[in-house]
């Protein structure tokens, strides 16, 4: 496991979130809350080494340069359809991002992933992109969804999910080592249907109430 490709939130709130979104009793409606919650907090690492620039304001006072983000543009790629539940906390922290959408689903049988809806823009070359998916379990989407990606454009590439299968993880750094992926935690494994253990169940049909 490469750790300086893998950024692990350790945060006592994030923590206390996905313990939440865990708890098979939590609502619907507070487990998005908390999933849009947590995506903010994520954002905050993955744009921590964002470039900045100095440029000159008015504050009420006088006249002073300041750093604001350079006018570089960014993708955020929510994997559909579990992924749009974490587009709000990427949004509110990058408003002028645009949203690309990929829809991958598991096959029950395989549990390979396929490959039905994508939809990304004409510049896309131009963006450094955020590809956002709740759960990271056998890796096999994110693999996918990093390639079809990665066919437009050469910039940087992020991985943001909530929860990691260590499985997962090896998948991707092997496949795409130059891709840094982010987390809030990662449990203990797969079981023998690929779900993550402890793991917090099917994150889609939690987020869109279709258990």
């Amino acid at each position: 496991m490469n750790k300086e490709k893998l950024t692990v939130l350790d945060h006592p709130l994030a923590k206390h979130k996905l313990t939440l979104m865990r708890k098979k009793d939590t609502p619907r409606n507070v487990f998005n809350a908390l999933a849009n919650e947590l995506s903010t907090m994520l954002a905050y690492e993955v744009t921590k080494n964002f470039e900045t620039e100095d440029v000159e304001i008015e504050t009420p006072l006088m006249k002073t340069m300041q750093p604001q983000l350079t006018d570089k543009k960014y993708a955020i790629v929510p994997v559909l359809r579990a992924g749009l539940g974490m587009v709000d906390g990427f949004t509110y922290m990058l408003p002028n991002a645009i949203v690309s959408h990929l829809g991958l689903y598991r096959d029950p049988v395989t549990k390979k992933p396929v490959e039905y809806y994508k939809k990304f823009p004409k510049d896309m070359d131009e963006r450094e992109v955020i590809i956002v998916d709740p759960m990271l379990a056998t890796g096999g989407s994110a693999i996918d969804a990093i390639k079809l990606v990665r066919e437009h454009t050469d910039k940087p590439i992020h991985l943001v999910n909530i929860l990691d299968a260590p499985e997962g993880i090896e998948a991707v750094q092997k496949a795409y080592p130059d891709v840094h992926l982010y987390t809030i935690h990662i449990d203990d494994k797969l079981n023998d249907n690929a779900y993550i253990l402890p793991g917090l169940g099917d994150a889609g049909d939690r987020i869109f109430g279709t258990l």
